[in-house]
């Protein structure tokens, strides 16, 4: 696939299913912004957390899933929306979602991203706003000695846990708590 930039401005959730599959890429305000392989401490991270989450939600309502998996925050019928991430981890209560099998329309429960270095600004800043402003209830971010968890009230996040060292991180997450080895 030739350069996103030199073929259009902007893009919508349309253009993006006629991209090719092996193509990683996240829509915002019509940007593509490309993706990279992550390492393997991501990867280790992303599999130990997706397991706990997976076992303990295990029978349950709520459907933990991991990436890829493209989360239309603000889905338009018409399919011209214009912000499609694709987070670490999801979790969806609403069943209603998840209902057309490719992509989680709308904002999910929680959304827990893990950092890169190449990612780390972009989720930071960027995604965690897109996150607020579509009413994701809970938005973890992990990083390499630190987890921060916010909580959203009235229309804003609050940062209710920063830690940092060795041990790990005791997160409240819907009626669990969980430890993110850090």
């Amino acid at each position: 696939m030739g350069n996103l930039a030199e073929s259009l401005d902007e893009y919508t959730y349309e253009d993006y299913e006629s991209f090719p599959e092996d193509f990683r890429c996240e829509l915002i305000d019509g940007v593509a912004y490309m993706m990279s392989a992550p390492d393997v401490w991501h990867q280790d991270m992303l599999g130990m957390i997706y397991r706990k989450i997976g076992n303990y939600l295990d029978g349950k309502k709520c459907k933990v899933i991991m990436a890829p998996f493209d989360v239309r925050l603000f889905p338009r019928k018409d399919k011209k929306d214009r912000t499609v991430v694709q987070p670490d981890i999801i979790i969806v209560c609403d069943e209603e979602k998840l209902s057309d099998g490719k992509a989680c329309r709308g904002a999910p429960d929680v959304v827990i991203e893990i950092l890169s270095d190449s990612t780390r600004s972009h989720d930071l800043n960027t995604k965690k706003e897109k996150y607020k402003r579509a009413g994701v209830s809970q938005y973890i971010v992990v990083g390499k000695g630190m987890v921060l968890n916010y909580l959203l009230d009235e229309g804003e996040y609050s940062v209710t846990r920063l830690v940092r060292g060795e041990q790990g991180a005791k997160v409240s997450l819907l009626p669990i708590d969980f430890v993110i080895d850090v």
